[in-house]
């Protein structure tokens, strides 16, 4: 099993792009991205690194799997 690692906001957005999702967006507190009917809320973390529980939760509501977020560049 491929293992996860901690992101930056700015790398997490850039592969969640990579996956077709647009943005991020912002109305009020947080940045969101769309990909279809899908909205997701990305944490504000202030260039800050975000841990792997948080990734883990923001693959799963984004329907990524662990394996294509590893394997992809």
């Amino acid at each position: 099993m491929p293992r996860l690692v901690p992101v930056s906001q700015r790398k997490l957005v850039s592969k969640l792009k990579s996956f077709g999702f647009e943005g991020p967006y912002q109305e009020g507190k947080h940045p969101y991205m769309i990909k279809g009917e899908l909205s997701l809320t990305i944490p504000n973390q202030h260039e800050k690194i975000m841990s792997v529980d948080l990734l883990i939760r923001i693959l799963k509501q984004a329907g990524v799997s662990k394996i294509e977020w590893v394997k992809k560049k």
